[in-house]
């Protein structure tokens, strides 16, 4: 879920039992491959389930 915006990031959060994922996304047309990986990777979400 979008929490806010602060300049060209996207901060989003996800709600877990116990926890809460906080991850910043860049607000850009084009991600490098790192910055995508690192957010897949901060998310907690599965690679396999991103793609």
């Amino acid at each position: 879920m979008e929490i806010r915006q602060h300049g060209s990031h996207i901060i989003m959060q996800k709600q877990l039992p116990g926890t809460t994922i906080t991850v910043p996304v860049p607000n850009h047309a084009e991600l490098r491959i790192g910055t995508l990986l690192s957010i897949i990777r901060q998310s907690g979400v599965l690679r396999s389930e991103f793609e």
